[in-house]
């Protein structure tokens, strides 16, 4: 019978083997915070997909943003850029993407940047210590890349808030005092008028209501409706915000791109939610092989060390 010693390991197996465990034990956790990463991701976007989707038909479940008519003065366009709905959500999950990335795989670049450092070292030895160092370099990083964002839409956005910004009475605002100098026709002042009383914060149902009357009754009675330029899908939205569905045939005219987004909206709830469990499971799964090989790596230390 051959001696024990001969199945014994040398040390150097054992500091190879044990690296080998800490790399894979690194493998699973990070694939257990991509899976969170995923799972988070999926819980967001169960809340903002309708709004992705409708806005990619060019509806809103109210209004967001002024949309004014062609046929007004350049000088009034100019203030208040015309931008359609799914342009900005699209901008802003670019945006949302870009801080994700940015922050997620920048967390990572500085930890390991910091670790060439003996202070950071010796205390991201520790697992815990060094996530709690991910998790600020990452705050960090989205923090500053969310003030980027905001700071580069602040100028424009200010100019599109004084525009219909009033306190009290629609007519004090910037928007109004224009429309009654130039003598706009009365169905495009309603139009305005209309959107930005819903503009307002709250939104200003009550005023709101005797424009969209007007722009009803025009519709039915104005020969030249149509030659205002009015957007179907923004007459859809002011009258489904206010009265919960489409008065006009022109605001009717949409009802199509409706029911495709609403078709597409459910079916996309429905896989969202499918990818939620399916990651929050893994993401389980994942940490449970994480901390096992974590347990079964400083259980060898421990008896190496004893």
């Amino acid at each position: 019978m051959p001696p024990l010693d001969e199945y014994a390991l040398s040390s150097k197996q054992i500091e190879t083997g044990m690296l080998v465990l800490k790399k894979r034990q690194h493998k699973v956790m990070l694939l257990c915070v991509t899976t969170s990463t995923l799972f988070i991701a999926s819980v967001v976007a169960i809340f903002l997909q309708q709004d992705f989707i409708y806005s990619f038909f060019g509806l809103s479940q109210q209004v967001e943003q002024l949309h004014l008519p062609l046929t007004l003065e350049a000088s009034l366009t100019d203030l208040a850029p015309q931008q359609d709905y799914f342009f900005n959500l699209l901008s802003w999950f670019g945006w949302l993407f870009l801080k994700l990335f940015a922050a997620f795989f920048g967390a990572f670049f500085t930890v390991y940047f910091l670790r060439k450092f003996h202070f950071f070292y010796i205390r991201f030895q520790s697992f815990i210590l060094k996530f709690v160092g991910w998790l600020i370099a990452f705050i960090i990083i989205w923090s500053g890349l969310t003030y980027v964002q905001y700071d580069l839409n602040n100028e424009e956005k200010e100019a599109a808030h004084e525009l219909v910004h009033y306190e009290r009475n629609i007519q004090d605002s910037a928007i109004a005092h224009y429309l009654a100098e130039e003598n706009v026709e009365k169905p495009v002042q309603a139009y305005i008028l209309a959107q930005t009383a819903l503009l307002h914060q709250p939104a200003d149902k009550n005023t709101a209501i005797p424009y969209i009357v007007e722009l009803v009754k025009a519709e039915k009675t104005d020969p030249d409706f149509i030659e205002y330029g009015f957007k179907p899908e923004q007459l859809w939205i002011m009258q489904h915000q206010v009265y919960g569905k489409a008065l006009t045939p022109l605001a009717q005219s949409v009802e199509p791109q409706v029911r495709q987004a609403q078709q597409l909206s459910y079916w996309a709830n429905i896989i969202i939610i499918a990818i939620s469990l399916m990651s929050a499971v893994l993401s389980l799964i994942f940490y449970l092989l994480s901390r096992r090989l974590q347990l079964r790596t400083e259980r060898i230390t421990h008896r190496l060390n004893s």
